[in-house]
């Protein structure tokens, strides 16, 4: 059963003033908490009901505190609508590199993604999710994006949080350190038809706000420019893509061009 104690710091988790004030976040249901388990990740409270607890011994023994509860109690302190068996309290990690050196090394290798202002908590944990499946390891996000360890958000990533390192950061102060020869990609409405541009299987991918696309300081950094096309060319369409599926779309062609 969960202390009085335990429930309110569980729920002070669902706003970031509590996950700062703690150090701690909030993950939910046997994949997610899984994948995060799996990964290395450190769990200072599991609560569980008791089947899952029966065949996850091990990772009961390796987390800081167990506590085995009913759904019912999982329901109390759950961010989802409906509870999933498990319910794991982790660390925080989200520390900006002390200098920009090691990250303009990985630009300048293999292709990393920014988010310049993504709000919605569903796109930030999408988005993670995408950049997982391609095999993209490292995001760095805008000051102003979405907290990536809102509960939203984590239960977005589908486990993904545990291959794909985000890192919160100045983008333009990072922007200004890559050289002149590390391509910048920016899906931006006057850039160029996607399919007809030559795109390198490194460089930085910059993918912008849902409502208001790359902010314009970010914007004047970008070298390579790229829009998606409707079809066919001249019908009437949507206004925009959601951001996740524009950032799917991208990843996509990149990878399909790699030999």
């Amino acid at each position: 059963m969960l202390s009085k104690s335990r429930i309110k710091l569980i729920r002070s988790l669902g706003q970031k003033k509590g996950r700062r004030e703690n150090g701690l976040f909030v993950a939910e249901g046997p994949k997610v908490v899984g994948d995060l388990l799996e990964a290395g990740f450190h769990a200072r409270l599991i609560a569980a009901t008791k089947d899952w607890a029966a065949v996850n011994s091990k990772a009961i023994t390796n987390s800081s505190e167990f506590c085995e509860v009913s759904i019912e109690e999982l329901r109390k302190v759950s961010f989802l609508q409906h509870p999933q068996e498990v319910l794991a309290l982790f660390p925080l990690s989200m520390d900006a590199p002390s200098n920009f050196s090691n990250s303009t090394e990985e630009i300048g290798e293999k292709l990393t993604l920014a988010l310049d202002g993504i709000q919605d908590p569903g796109n930030l944990g999408t988005i993670i999710r995408i950049a997982d499946w391609f095999g993209i390891e490292q995001i760095f996000c805008s000051q102003d994006t979405v907290d990536v360890y809102n509960p939203k958000v984590i239960q977005a990533t589908m486990g993904s949080l545990a291959h794909v390192k985000v890192i919160y950061i100045n983008l333009c102060k990072l922007l200004d350190t890559l050289p002149d020869n590390i391509p910048v990609y920016g899906t931006l409405l006057n850039g160029e038809n996607l399919y007809n541009q030559e795109l390198e299987s490194r460089g930085l991918l910059i993918m912008g706000n849902e409502g208001n696309g790359i902010s314009h300081t970010v914007a004047q950094h970008v070298n390579r420019r790229l829009l998606i096309p409707y079809f066919p060319p001249g019908r009437r369409s949507a206004d925009s893509l959601n951001v996740a599926i524009a950032t799917a779309v991208v990843c996509a062609e990149f990878r399909r061009r790699e030999k």
